[in-house]
This record gives structure tokens, C-alpha cells and sequence, in this order.
């Protein structure tokens, strides 16, 4: 599991290297891409690292573990609410296309960021408010293996924080059906150059639903696990497993498909710096022989 967490690293590296290497930075859906690839990045590397300590039973003392459940739990909701905006954004591009360039500039990108990470902190300021309220001073001190269990010193802890869960979860998914129908009415009322232009932003909030599908399942995971652990302890850790594989690898091993292939133009930068600019000449090469032709 780590080497292929490793070889996905690999692929977002090159992703966000090519974004910063040419002018991607002055669209905003490559500066949402972006964010998602250094989210995804992160989530990748510290979900990894934990389950390995969780492996070798590793502990740690609670101060360092609530500085790291903040980060895992910001990141967590950090990629799904940016698949939403990406979503709102091929919306606004599609439907109203005369008002793009002035709602999606890269002001407002910048803003658009600040709103992504303010929504996505609320339910770790939630969890972590109720836990500051109900530990002692010496309790930071305490050596304990660093799970999400540890935050929770009431049942309806769990209960709140589900309910948080399950609200982003429906918002999420009217926010995508009601991009989705949009962008249908306006496919089949589009014609010549604007059908195909249109059924590729469906398709693209098609993935983009899929994906976030996957990141918003995540959200119901920790009620699933809870009501495992319930049963058997060897059962929830299988659980917990499979949903890592499932619901928070799987959907962020997407964002190369949607952005870093489908996308003809970065997809070209990325070739070049990923061949170190060979691609450049051989495209060059095959030029000059289809001239001379």
C-alpha cells in the first residue's frame, strides 16, 4: 500500500510542478485543481504514516496528536468541498458563460480558497471545542495511540459528529444534481461547436460527481466503524481497511483523470515535463518530417 501511495505522490508531484511551471495559475480551475492535488497530497502522506503506526501500535502524547487530527481533519473536508466548487465553476462556465471571466477570476479564486478551508475547519472546530471544554491540563501529556476514538468521551459525540457528516453530505449532493441538470438542459439546447464543448463539461462534472461521491461515503464511515466496533474489534479493523482503500485512496488517485489527463492543454505540460522536454522535440521532429511530406 505505501509504494502505491508512493507512486500516486509521484504523479501529483508532477502535476502540481507542471502547474506552477507555466501560466495555470491565472485560471481558477486549475487553481482549484491545485489545491485539490496539494490536499490530496497531504491526506495521502499522513493517512499512510498513521496506519503504519497503527500497525506497530505506536503512541504518542496527545498534544502532538491533536495538532495532527486538526490537519487530517481540515484535509479531509478540504478535497470535497473543492470538488464542489470545480463542479460550480464548469456550471458558471457552461450556464452563464458572459459572467465567467468576472466570477471566476483569480481574485476571487483566492477568496474562494478562504471559504473552502473556513467551511471544511467547521467540524474539526466542532470535535475539538467539546474535547477542550472536557480535558484537564495534564491530559496533553498522556501517551495514547493517536485515533479519532480519542476525542470522543461521550456518545453523543459521535452522534453530533455524524450529524455534521451527513449535512456537508446532502449539501454536496444537491450542490452536484443541481449542476449536473443545468448543464443537461443547456447540451441539448447547445448546437455545432458549444454541443461538444458542453457534453465535455458533463462529462466532467460526471467524474467530478463520482469522485466526490467516493469523498463524501468517507463522511459516513466513522457511524459505519463505530457501529462495527460495537460487534468485533478485528472486524472494525477491516472495516476501517477497506474503507481507507475505498474512500479516501481511491477517490483521490481520480484528480490525475479529471484535470491531469482529460485536459488537453495541461496534459500537453505535462508530458513535456515529465519526458524533461523531450516531448517538445520529438513533437517538433514529427512536424518538420509531415512539412517535408
Amino acid at each position: 500500500m505505501t509504494v502505491l501511495v508512493s507512486v500516486f505522490l509521484y504523479i501529483n508531484f508532477l502535476l502540481i510542478t507542471t502547474f506552477f511551471m507555466k501560466d495555470f495559475y491565472t485560471t481558477m480551475r486549475y487553481i482549484l485543481f491545485a489545491i485539490t492535488l496539494l490536499s490530496d497530497s497531504l491526506i495521502l502522506i499522513m493517512t499512510d504514516t498513521l496506519l503504519i503506526l497503527s500497525y506497530i501500535s505506536f503512541t504518542m502524547q496527545m498534544w502532538l496528536c491533536v495538532v495532527v487530527y486538526i490537519v487530517s481533519s481540515l484535509y479531509t473536508f478540504v478535497t470535497p468541498v473543492t470538488l464542489t466548487a470545480m463542479t460550480l465553476e464548469r456550471y458558471v462556465a457552461i450556464c452563464m458563460p458572459l459572467r465567467h471571466a468576472e466570477l471566476c477570476s483569480t481574485r476571487r479564486a483566492l477568496h474562494c480558497i478562504l471559504i473552502i478551508h473556513g467551511l471544511s475547519s467547521i467540524p474539526c472546530i466542532v470535535v475539538l471545542s467539546i474535547f477542550f471544554a472536557s480535558v484537564t491540563n495534564s491530559f496533553y501529556t498522556q501517551v495514547r495511540l493517536c485515533t479519532v476514538e480519542v476525542f470522543l468521551f461521550y456518545k453523543w459525540q459521535s452522534y453530533l459528529r455524524s450529524a455534521i457528516s451527513q449535512l456537508y453530505f446532502m449539501l454536496m449532493v444537491i450542490i452536484i444534481i443541481f449542476c449536473y441538470v443545468k448543464i443537461m438542459k443547456v447540451a441539448k439546447a447547445a448546437s455545432g461547436e458549444n454541443t461538444k464543448s458542453t457534453w465535455k463539461g458533463l462529462r466532467t462534472v460526471i467524474l467530478h460527481g463520482f469522485q466526490l461521491l467516493l469523498c463524501l461515503l468517507q463522511l459516513w464511515c466513522p457511524f459505519i466503524e463505530a457501529a462495527v466496533l460495537q460487534i468485533s474489534l478485528r472486524v472494525y479493523r477491516n472495516v476501517r481497511y477497506f474503507n481507507y482503500i475505498t474512500f479516501i485512496l481511491a477517490p483521490r488517485c481520480l484528480s490525475p483523470l479529471v484535470y491531469g489527463i482529460r485536459d488537453a492543454l495541461f496534459f500537453h505540460a505535462l508530458k513535456y515535463y515529465a519526458l524533461c522536454g523531450l516531448y517538445k522535440k520529438e513533437s517538433s521532429n514529427l512536424q518538420c518530417r509531415q512539412r517535408s511530406f
